[in-house]
């Protein structure tokens, strides 16, 4: 099949949407599937490339994803009368890829990672117009009529189904790489020696700082596994990205208000190829988040063997597995009382849940088959 992918962010910009359309343009291209990218040029990146077989455009955008949706639809509409579909995903991406779609009408199916609906307005510190802004876009990308609407988990698709048919949605997990997610491979020891963290219990957080993610919750539950446990540290790895340095501020002046300084290491963003190491060096890892629209956290972390202290919303539910506890969002106390239970060996144990590649890849193709046969 000839796909084409309309993307405003791809390799080498780094996040869990890159990670799913890397791993799934590839995985496609090595079945023989003819696979374009359109993307947004990042800066120090080339116009067109090809990488592992997966033909790539990236379109100059004045150094910003947003210009995207409009100078991206000469190049999508020319290519898509070449392809069999066009796949893309939220949010800027959704509108040139439609539009072209309707041009040359070739079927185009849309992956949603998350909606957030009014939980827009939940956000502190994003103001009532920007929310209220923010909400409008994603109603009017809702409303694009796509043939197909493929959500990341069944939470983020009950919320899909508030706007579509069930005849147009399915739910397709995002994949872990359980052969780089390996403990067997890593050794957390040279990084509690190189942290001077031997004696030690490390709980950890690592990602971005963004509203969703529920870090202060998290700091705000320090002082009492402090108080419970003296040798407890947060091992806070967190994104210092330009896009969140207001957020990261905010992190900043609440560690210096909550007087936490000495039970934190907040550490600078690590190597991706470097995580599993730290992963591997923590006794548990903390997921505080809002709202997920898949949790690769807490499926990286299951897939390293950790125990898991997770929000208990959205999608983390379906993704926890083996041992954790799960809290209420929004919730210090909680957190705090997880943290300190897992020091204990206080914690609900199942079964593994895999998330493998292979299955999201043939989910994909799948869809894609369907809808092709059905056009024609």
């Amino acid at each position: 099949m000839n796909i084409l992918f309309v993307l405003e962010n791809y390799f080498p910009h780094i996040g869990g949407v890159e990670v799913v359309f890397k791993n799934l343009a590839e995985g496609l291209a090595k079945q023989g599937n003819e696979i374009t990218i359109i993307t947004h040029q990042l800066k120090g990146t080339k116009k067109y490339e090809k990488i592992n077989n997966v033909t790539i455009h990236r379109i100059p955008c004045f150094h910003s994803r947003y210009w995207f949706s409009f100078l991206s639809i000469p190049l999508t509409i020319k290519l898509s009368k070449k392809a069999d579909i066009i796949h893309t995903t939220t949010y800027n991406a959704a509108v040139p890829a439609r539009f072209a779609s309707i041009i040359t009408k070739t079927p185009a199916i849309i992956t949603v990672h998350e909606v957030l609906g009014k939980m827009w307005q939940e956000f502190g510190n994003m103001s009532l117009l920007s929310a209220k802004i923010h909400q409008f876009l994603e109603n009017i990308i809702m409303k694009l009529n796509f043939n197909h609407f493929i959500s990341v988990s069944k939470s983020t698709e009950s919320r899909v189904l508030k706007k579509i048919k069930k005849s147009k949605s399915s739910v397709v997990y995002n994949g872990v790489d359980y052969e780089f997610f390996d403990p067997k491979k890593y050794d957390g020891d040279k990084i509690r020696k190189k942290l001077n963290l031997n004696n030690n219990y490390i709980y950890m957080f690592y990602g971005r700082p963004g509203i969703s993610k529920g870090l202060e919750y998290l700091l705000k539950a320090v002082p009492k596994i402090s108080k419970t446990l003296p040798n407890a540290k947060l091992l806070a790895i967190v994104s210092k990205d330009k896009a969140y340095k207001k957020r990261y501020d905010l992190m900043l002046n609440l560690i210096k208000e909550l007087k936490i300084e000495e039970n934190i290491i907040l550490h600078d963003p690590v190597a991706f190829k470097e995580v599993p190491n730290y992963i591997k060096a923590s006794d548990c890892v903390v997921i505080p988040s809002l709202s997920e629209g898949f949790g690769f956290t807490a499926a990286e972390s299951c897939a390293m063997g950790k125990p898991i202290v997770a929000s208990n919303t959205t999608s983390l539910p379906e993704v926890v597995s083996c041992q954790y506890i799960l809290v209420k969002p929004k919730n210090p106390e909680e957190i705090a009382n997880a943290v300190i239970n897992i020091r204990n060996n206080k914690v609900c144990k199942t079964d593994k849940k895999i998330f493998r590649w292979s299955d999201t890849i043939d989910g994909y193709l799948k869809i894609y088959k369907q809808i092709k046969n059905k056009e024609n």
